[in-house]
């Protein structure tokens, strides 16, 4: 049936036999007059259909492989195997359905085995020496069918050098001690180096004497490939993590050397002070978190925590670069603001640093117990006062190194005998993915809970605070104004 154009675009039959209508079917209908459309709305994609179209295009028998195909016998469907024949006969094509035999089916599905497992079987017959070989050995091989099986005593030859004298051993065990086995070997052909297995067993006759060899041979050349390339990902991951290592000690050594830690609580301008630094456990990276207790030369007290952004020797380099810098600045006359100000041009206009950073400054006026503070997108301080927790109102005040028109405040705060202060970094109250404020709400709980007045009340704190891994450095300073005595 053809279409406008001229082309086919269908097929109508004209005579078929009953079993045709069994096939099709499974009644025995009558199929004259029907159309293959009836049955395969593609053509194209139906054994059939290709069949006819090929036929009819090329005025040749079409010879079909076999394939899979459904069909009702006494009233149950069961999946057979056919293959058919399409024969040009004057203006009309002839059509023959071959129903393969289950042996046929066997065979097929044997060969689709051995082409899903890349395998293929052997057989060599030690008293007459003939041997036999499934085309998949050839195939593996790179052998030519043509020159047909190699004998069982010259197989070793096919191996690389290397290879060769384990498998002429396994071939030889087996012939005189009827020992099965299972050895690897490669092979080289034009398509390089191949990665092959052969397992072989003997048939022995009654007096125990091997006569007859099964065995097939598996290319696992993909499998090594793969096991390979897993080895160099697994060699390639444990040199980097000894590289990240042997940097985590550099970094740390350099940190210790920038920010070290006092022993004990110290005294500035008439407060105790208590600082703790604890880096990360999660992960190989030291952070950038830092902070610096000093009294400056006019009795006030200087207190900075910070937090750069990042990990590694960068962030320790801006870290102390921001540490000595913010400490100059203050120490010769810059107010809190301004330093914070020509620190975010430093981060912005500094080659070696791209990043961002988080501070906050107090300076502590000793004779007024006052203490002003300025910050830069950082956690507000805590404030212990009479058994009730607050969080100081914070300033005005972005990260630095965010934009080059910042806007700093100034705060302040009169502290009263036995008040509590406490500066610090992120990661003593962060727990991702909660949010932020949820840690805040549990450190205050935990200083309202522990309002230990004496030396090491901080360790205390933190075991409190500090649940499992840590995921981040944790940073700091804990700030008392001594009741009189």
């Amino acid at each position: 049936v053809r279409g406008p154009s001229g082309e086919s675009e269908d097929f109508r039959i004209d005579a078929a036999t009953a079993q045709a209508g069994d096939v099709l079917v499974g009644t025995g209908d009558d199929l004259t007059g029907r159309r293959l459309r009836e049955f395969w709305p593609d053509l194209a994609d139906a054994p059939l259909g290709r069949g006819c179209l090929d036929a009819l295009a090329t005025g040749e028998t079409y010879e079909g492989e076999p394939f899979a195909h459904q069909e009702v016998v006494d009233g149950v469907a069961e999946l057979s195997t056919y293959s058919v024949r399409v024969t040009p006969l004057a203006d009309a094509l002839v059509v023959t359905w071959v129903r393969h035999a289950s042996s046929d089916r066997q065979e097929q599905r044997l060969a689709d085995l051995q082409r899903l497992g890349n395998l293929g079987w052997a057989n060599w017959n030690l008293a007459t020496r003939e041997a036999s070989w499934s085309s998949q050995v050839f195939t593996i091989l790179g052998r030519d069918p043509a020159r047909g099986p190699v004998p069982l005593s010259a197989l070793a030859r096919l191996a690389i050098p290397d290879d060769r004298p384990a498998l002429r051993r396994a071939v030889t065990d087996l012939v005189r001690a009827g020992s099965s086995f299972d050895v690897p070997f490669r092979v080289r052909d034009t398509r390089g180096v191949r990665h092959l297995r052969l397992v072989a067993e003997p048939v022995a006759d009654r007096h125990g004497t091997p006569v007859e060899v099964h065995g097939f041979v598996q290319d696992l050349t993909a499998r090594r490939r793969a096991e390979l390339a897993l080895v160099e990902s697994e060699r390639a991951i444990l040199t980097q993590h000894d590289v990240l290592q042997s940097e985590r000690t550099l970094v740390a050594r350099l940190q210790n050397a920038l920010l070290p830690l006092p022993e004990r609580e110290v005294s500035l301008a008439g407060l105790r002070v208590e600082v703790a630094y604890l880096p990360a456990q999660a992960g190989i990276h030291v952070g950038g978190d830092w902070f610096s207790a000093i009294e400056l030369p006019d009795g006030d007290a200087l207190f900075v925590v910070g937090d750069v952004a990042g990990h590694g020797v960068d962030a320790v380099a801006t870290m102390a670069q921001l540490r000595f810098t913010a400490k100059g600045m203050v120490i010769t006359g810059s107010s809190l603001t301004g330093a914070l100000a020509r620190l975010n041009t430093l981060l912005l206009h500094s080659r070696d640093s791209h990043g961002t950073a988080t501070m906050v400054l107090a300076r502590y006026r000793a004779a007024e117990r006052r203490l002003l503070w300025a910050q830069a997108g950082h956690t507000p301080p805590l404030l212990l006062r009479g058994g009730e927790v607050t969080y100081l109102r914070r300033p005005s005040g972005v990260l630095l190194g965010a934009t080059t028109t910042p806007h700093f405040e100034e705060a302040e705060c009169l502290l009263e005998p036995g008040d509590r202060v406490l500066l610090y970094t992120d990661g003593l109250v962060e727990r991702p993915p909660e949010n932020i404020d949820v840690g805040l709400d549990r450190l205050a709980a935990a200083v309202a809970a522990h309002p230990e007045d004496e030396p090491g009340a901080l360790g205390t704190l933190l075991d409190a605070m500090l649940e499992g891994e840590r995921r981040d450095d944790v940073c700091v300073l804990d700030i008392r104004v001594p009741r009189p005595r």
